[in-house]
């Protein structure tokens, strides 16, 4: 018997169960319902394999009772209460035992493969949406926050998605027909069989409370702990660096403990409150085989009656289980797919199509231009204000001023992933053709963004990411103009050779010349460098912008710096300060990189 089971399904249930009741008093039950709805739409394009598992289930259940009802007859037989048709029922009780079984393998794999088929359809239809969020907007949600609800919570939609009906329609008749069998037997068996999960449903009640307290604990000290764990490993090389490997042992070990604390404490609970309710089930239990033994003894029943009497009431309760069941998988699944609705249902961005007509106009470059621009991330707060911007083809154009002053939002003003508050920003075609910059506009860039942007895979891959079709004579000529050369030809295996996590096994330099060798290869009219060239030395950055604009004369190019002798090059130079963007000339420039 799973008491132990029956008592978390019904704990579940009854919580789940009054979580609804106040949804519907505060009036977002409507959310719920929403929310299937969404689910819902997964299920409909797997309609007819639904109604294939559904089927399936009901004639496992049907058959599974047939078995049953034919060992009853057998064991009778077998006890001389009934000695004909012997033949017969081992044929029906092994027969149906066996369809039973095929059904209930098929159901098994059926349900797994529509599952991982909604489960892809899911994250593919979030993916691509996700990807088109609004910047701004995704960013109000962390990195593990998205990974989550990309992974958990679309994990629990599918499993639910294809299961929440069939499991409705299989668990129902399942109950109704079992009931409707013992009744047929005996009225008063029925009716003590179905006692039983009503019992343990009701007796639940006092525990739900604690048990989610306890629940809580348990997972909130488990996620600090992993959080500790996530960032001692990211930030493995400081550690090591600093020799305070031992000092992060103690601390693992501080978590551990209190881990272990807490577990141990909802563990003594958990057994405490399986002793009490296997003590209420083995009460039931002993009276539904007492009364047996009573209408045994009065040979009111026979010994297969008996025997099929007690296992239906165990079916009973299982299916009284599944029923209650629903209700917190329902309550889950709906929770699951609100968290994935806050993700899909962000702004999108903003795409003009006109942008793919203008890029057919590279030839000549693009002119980046801003006029007048007003930019706050938190309104009332400038980040930019009323600042003009312009870069020609040609040109190396520098931003510079101290962290945090602006520039990096000057590039996503240009790669349009944020959006002026006032004024434009916008490229203009030799032509004279002018497009605000959007979500197509960015075809015309190549972007190096700070920080190590190489992945793991060969540094074949790592170009290629950027263009898939590119020939390795195409990838050796980028990787020569941003001077990455001279170190990959001396790689085991050239392009083809392996890079670690995050530029393993390269310097700082060599993965920012990677990254630049990758922009290159993009072959876009505009190139942005957001302080891109800042682990190079003199020498070879000079070089590289060099190698850039002189490899196509009418590319456009964007630095951020906070280096002085990169300003020699440039056409002109902004800076970035106070929510202020000015041109200065190249002596003031000069001092002011110098300066932050």
């Amino acid at each position: 018997m799973k008491y132990h089971g029956d008592k978390r399904d019904n704990q579940a249930f009854f919580g789940s169960l009054h979580t609804l009741v106040e949804k519907h008093r505060d009036g977002t039950f409507r959310e719920v319902i929403d929310d299937w709805r969404w689910i819902f739409g997964y299920t409909k394009r797997h309609k007819l394999a639904v109604l294939f598992y559904t089927v399936l289930g009901v004639l496992s259940t049907t058959f599974g009772l047939v078995a049953s009802v034919a060992g009853k007859y057998l064991i009778d037989i077998i006890t001389g209460y009934q000695t004909s048709k012997l033949g017969v029922l081992i044929a029906v009780m092994l027969g149906s035992a066996g369809f039973s079984l095929l059904f209930s393998s098929l159901i098994s794999r059926l349900s797994t493969k529509i599952g991982i088929n909604i489960n892809n359809d899911i994250q593919a239809d979030i993916f691509d949406q996700i990807i088109d969020v609004d910047w701004k907007a995704i960013s109000e949600f962390s990195s593990g926050d998205i990974l989550n609800r990309f992974n958990n919570d679309v994990n629990t939609v599918s499993k639910n998605a294809i299961s929440w009906l069939p499991s409705i329609v299989i668990a129902i008749y399942n109950f109704v027909v079992t009931f409707v069998l013992i009744w047929h037997y005996n009225k008063v068996m029925a009716l003590l069989a179905f006692a039983s999960a009503p019992i343990l449903l009701l007796m639940s009640r006092y525990f739900l409370k604690k048990q989610r307290e306890f629940a809580r604990k348990v997972k909130e000290t488990g996620s600090q702990m992993m959080g500790f764990e996530v960032e001692t490993f990211y930030n493995f090389d400081t550690i090591k660096s600093f020799g305070i490997m031992g000092g992060y042992g103690k601390k693992l070990r501080t978590w551990q403990q209190k881990l272990k604390g807490v577990s141990l404490e909802y563990n003594l609970f958990v057994i405490k409150t399986n002793v009490f309710m296997s003590v209420l089930g083995l009460i039931v239990q002993y009276a539904a085989f007492g009364y047996c033994l009573f209408l045994m003894w009065g040979r009111q029943i026979t010994f297969g009656t008996m025997t099929f009497f007690l296992e239906q009431r165990a079916r009973l309760s299982n299916a009284f289980s599944s029923v209650v069941g629903i209700v917190p998988n329902f309550l889950t699944s709906s929770v699951s797919a609100h968290r994935i609705r806050e993700l899909i249902e962000l702004p999108r961005e903003i795409h003009i199509p006109e942008s793919s007509r203008l890029a057919e106009k590279a030839e000549g470059g693009f002119e980046v231009r801003m006029d007048n621009v007003d930019f706050s991330y938190v309104e009332g707060e400038s980040v930019i204000h009323g600042s003009s911007f312009r870069a020609k083809p040609g040109e190396i154009v520098a931003l510079i001023g101290p962290s945090g002053g602006g520039k990096t939002t000057m590039i996503r003003l240009m790669l349009g992933l944020i959006h002026p508050d006032e004024g434009r920003a916008y490229l203009r075609a030799a032509d004279g053709t002018e497009i605000e910059m959007n979500a197509d506009s960015r075809c015309m860039f190549s972007y190096v963004p700070q920080g190590n942007t190489v992945i793991s895979g060969t540094v074949a891959e790592n170009m290629r990411m950027v263009r898939e079709d590119a020939t390795d004579e195409q990838i050796e000529k980028a990787l020569r103009a941003a001077c990455a050369w001279e170190f990959i030809e001396k790689l085991p295996n050239g392009v083809n050779s392996r890079v670690g996590e995050r530029g393993k096994g390269f310097s700082e330099g060599q993965a920012q010349r990677l990254a630049i060798a990758r922009a290159i290869l993009r072959d876009a009219p505009i190139l942005l460098l957001d302080e891109a060239t800042s682990s190079l030395d003199v020498a070879t950055e000079r070089q590289v912008l060099r190698n850039i604009i002189g490899a196509d004369p009418a590319k456009t190019c964007i630095v951020t710096t906070h280096r002085p002798t990169v300003l020699s090059l440039c056409k002109r130079v902004y800076t970035v300060r106070d929510a202020s963007v000015r041109e200065t000339d190249e002596d003031e420039s000069s001092l002011m990189a110098m300066d932050f």
